[in-house]
């Protein structure tokens, strides 16, 4: 991958974003959005003290990718990624936004988090032991973890504040949250999103466990927002070592998680600063699925 990993942990386009999330910085142009994913790393809900070199260009650079093969299926608020292309005043700041940053229409969130399932992992699985279904959607009995669903599954969650978690709905909550009309679109178009993405994905050696989508409306119609098929946003593992019934290796933030708990940290207290092992596996694993997922 021919990307120069210098690290952007905190941005200042002559003045501070007007939201800083856990991982974008986000500056309101006006009638445009600029999206800014910097190097910072969160797990537990905080954010790390460091953070992983080269991170956000990954993140970005996926996104825009799916942006692109998606568009054909629904429009997306993706303006530019390229500096070049942004207001005059900002590439100045070419240094901080360079492979790293989105120019993006406004648009009005829906706020649910769209989660698509193939296989049973993370609070799917933990919902399932539990429960014996997930979001209400009753499953065979006896699943195993990492299983495959029989078929794709919808599951929205609700958009907690920053700090909190999301939390799992029933599709019908959510057609008491935004009505029938628009929460079957948001099922139909989930799900096709996903499918193509996991038929795109396995013929690279990669299955999709699972991802989260976000829309919103531009214009009136219902749009693709914020990033798509990230390490950050999706559970990547790899095919020729696939196994059923255990927790899988994966191609995301996990590898940091796993460290922070075998550390003692779950959340509470100040967090420790990852050491370089940490960061240079983590790096290591996001950099290996976007060149396997992107390649031609």
């Amino acid at each position: 991958m021919n990307i120069e990993f210098n690290e952007v942990l905190y941005t200042d386009l002559g003045r501070k974003p007007d939201h800083r999330g856990k991982v974008r910085d986000i500056y309101d142009l006006g009638g445009e959005l600029l999206i800014v994913s910097t190097d910072r790393i969160s797990a537990y809900d905080r954010i790390l003290p460091n953070g992983i070199p080269g991170r956000g260009k990954i993140l970005t650079k996926m996104s825009v990718f799916w942006f692109d093969m998606m568009k054909k299926l629904i429009p997306n608020h993706l303006i530019s990624s390229d500096v070049n292309e942004y207001p005059e005043e900002l590439q100045k700041y070419s240094s901080q936004l360079e492979d790293r940053s989105m120019l993006c229409h406004k648009a009005d969130r829906v706020d649910v988090e769209c989660v698509a399932r193939g296989y049973l992992a993370g609070s799917g699985w933990r919902e399932y032991k539990e429960s014996g279904n997930i979001c209400g959607i009753e499953l065979p009995e006896s699943m195993v973890e990492s299983e495959k669903l029989p078929e794709p599954i919808f599951t929205p969650a609700t958009k907690a504040p920053e700090g909190e978690h999301d939390e799992n709905i029933s599709f019908e909550n959510l057609v008491d949250m935004v009505g029938n009309n628009l929460a079957n679109k948001l099922h139909e178009v989930t799900l096709l999103i996903y499918s193509t993405a996991r038929d795109y994905a396995i013929k690279k050696g990669i299955i999709i466990a699972d991802t989260k989508f976000e829309f919103g409306f531009i214009n009136d119609e219902l749009s693709l927002i914020d990033e798509i098929l990230s390490p950050d946003s999706s559970r990547f593992w790899d095919l020729d070592l696939y196994e059923p019934g255990k927790s899988q290796d994966s191609f995301d933030k996990q590898f940091v998680r796993d460290w922070l708990s075998n550390s003692g940290f779950h959340g509470e207290g100040k967090p420790p600063v990852l050491p370089q092992r940490i960061i240079d596996g983590t790096i290591e694993r996001y950099i290996e699925v976007c060149d396997r997922l992107l390649s031609e």
